[in-house]
């Protein structure tokens, strides 16, 4: 028997628990800094799921029914649990085989410190396109990457910021990205339609954001930096074998990628060449992770497991590499998936009271005209990716909520699906509890808040789209010809 609700929550009742949530994350931001993230954000979403609950009995829902919608939306999230664990691993093994190691070896022989950023962005940006993955990128090229900017001398968040930047145009325009297919299809559109009109305002948001970081390097002091790179590379030769042949791994994993080989299995064969190639050409520092066995068979199997599982550092003789030389493996991940969790609860307690409609469709009876209606889209895209905290809610339900009220205005569907992107994808890494920005600061090391400021591309994007709206640029609207005949159709 299928529980009738009694009635629609009020507006005031559905903003409670988002201003409990704002109110308290911010005083944790202010408490505990970036140790927010470890414990008392994952608290604060916990109680604000409560009081969602809490208003949802009230409004004739009782808890079974609010537990439903919580597990519903946990199970949303579990694909991205998944590949955050073998993100995890997949990062251990790759230390373990000197893949790391050699990518950020050779990026300092290579890569002229002076454009470094501008040379991050654009990288990871040609490897995103090439993968559809901005997850990937950033879980391999970017880890690299960071290592070499750091090394280098740059602020990490710096670092972080042109790395995101990149991997999330390459996320956008990719035709192989999941989001660039999810946001035509909510949209009702067609992907190259969605691809071609998205170009107009990510275009001039992209080349802003590199000239950003162009100029940056120009203008960066590197004589206010204490590494010496001679003596990382040399500290980074002598400890690990350093060979062009490790680049195989990363190639293989773009080629099994490209081929539209599932995230899950593809991750793991990443892994298990890192693995591979580890006992290939590091043996030496497998049995070193291992504890140093009597016998090399089980120094082999044990040092692979613990770079997988847990904790791994590689002394060198350079103590300024050496935190570049640590990774924590899967167990690294379990705080983040804490963190995605307590959203989850939250964001589902949210969505079955029906809260997070009321709200969103207060904030669609305030569009009046187009421009205000973009701005509306922009804002719901926003909203839910704060509240539901997960990028594809953030696409997916404004997406359904507003492809009709665009069509009824005359508004074609590639500028919702334009709007979908522009915010919901690219912001959702903004967001520390949003599956997206709890992953990469997961994975970086870095924290949400630290790269925030320098994640120029993801910042830029959503007001590029409403500088469009309001100003008019290529806004596309129906013929009265072209909307009859799909009326008619």
């Amino acid at each position: 028997m299928t529980e009738k609700r009694e009635r629609e929550p009020g507006l005031i009742q559905s903003i409670i628990p988002i201003v409990v949530l704002i109110i308290f994350l911010a005083l944790n931001v202010v408490l505990f800094g970036d140790e927010s993230l470890e414990g008392p954000n994952q608290i604060v979403l916990l109680l604000a799921a409560g009081i969602a609950a809490l208003i949802a009995r009230k409004l004739g829902l009782n808890w079974k029914t609010t537990r439903a919608g919580m597990v519903k939306s946990i199970g949303s999230a579990m694909p991205s649990i998944l590949i955050l664990l073998l993100i995890g691993s997949l990062a251990g093994t790759w230390l373990l085989s000197g893949v790391v190691p050699a990518l950020i070896y050779y990026g300092l022989k290579i890569i002229n410190p002076t454009i470094f950023l501008f040379a991050a962005v654009i990288v990871s940006a040609l490897v995103s396109v090439a993968t559809g993955s901005s997850w990937s990128t950033i879980a391999t090229l970017g880890v690299a990457l960071l290592g070499v900017g750091k090394a280098l001398g740059f602020h990490e968040g710096v670092v972080a910021g042109a790395i995101i930047s990149g991997a999330y145009f390459g996320d956008k325009m990719s035709p192989l990205s999941d989001t660039t297919n999810l946001a035509p299809a909510m949209a009702g559109t067609d992907i190259f339609t969605h691809i071609k009109y998205m170009a107009l305002t990510t275009g001039p948001t992209f080349i802003i954001t590199m000239i950003i970081f162009l100029i940056w390097g120009f203008v960066y002091d590197f004589n206010e930096t204490n590494t010496d790179i001679a003596n990382v590379l040399s500290s980074i030769e002598s400890t690990f074998t350093i060979t062009p042949w490790l680049f195989l791994v990363p190639v293989l994993l773009i080629a099994i990628i490209m081929k539209k080989v599932p995230p899950l299995p593809a991750l793991m064969a990443g892994t298990l060449l890192g693995v591979i190639f580890a006992l290939i050409f590091q043996p030496d520092i497998v049995q070193q992770v291992a504890g140093d066995p009597a016998n090399r068979l089980v120094g082999a199997y044990m040092g692979s497991l613990k770079a997988m599982a847990g904790t791994i550092s590689i002394v060198t003789s350079e103590p300024a590499i050496n935190d570049l030389l640590s990774t924590k493996g899967m167990a690294g991940m379990l705080n983040t998936i804490w963190l995605i969790l307590s959203a989850m609860v939250f964001g589902g307690a949210m969505e079955r009271s029906g809260m997070l409609k009321r709200i969103s469709k207060a904030i669609i009876s305030k569009a009046k005209s187009t421009a205000g209606l973009i701005t509306a889209t922009s804002g719901t895209c926003l909203f839910f990716n704060v509240t539901a905290s997960d990028q594809y809610m953030a696409i997916v339900v404004p997406g359904r909520m507003f492809a009709n009220v665009y069509k009824d205005r005359g508004v074609k569907p590639e500028v919702l699906s334009r709007t979908l992107e522009d915010t919901a994808t690219v912001t959702s890494v903004l967001i520390p509890w949003n599956t997206c920005g709890a992953t990469q600061a997961g994975v970086l090391g870095v924290s949400t808040f630290a790269y925030l400021p320098y994640a120029f591309f993801n910042i830029i994007s959503p007001f590029m789209t409403l500088l469009y709206a309001w100003l008019n640029i290529n806004i596309r609207k129906y013929k009265p010809d072209e909307k009859q005949e799909e009326i008619a159709e």
